[in-house]
């Protein structure tokens, strides 16, 4: 789960960076450059987020509107 927290803190770095670049109004070829590779990052920071390897140990029927028990499946 680390490199999965290390990929979600580099992508929020860049965007920081990108957001700041931007207010500050400064390094236009840095900017564009970020802007291009965002849909990269976005996809790869997605991918592997989704792919990591996390076990949950509860079922969808357990944690059906856990906190509504009125809305609890009967099985």
């Amino acid at each position: 789960m680390k490199n999965d927290l290390t990929c979600v803190g580099i992508v929020t770095g860049i965007l920081i960076v990108f957001v700041t670049l931007i207010r500050i109004d400064i390094a236009h070829l840095l900017i564009w450059g970020i802007f291009l590779a965002s849909p990269i990052l976005i996809v790869w920071m997605v991918w592997r987020v989704l792919a990591a390897p996390v076990d949950i140990p509860e079922t969808f029927e357990e944690q059906w509107y856990q906190d509504r028990p009125d809305m609890k499946r009967k099985t």
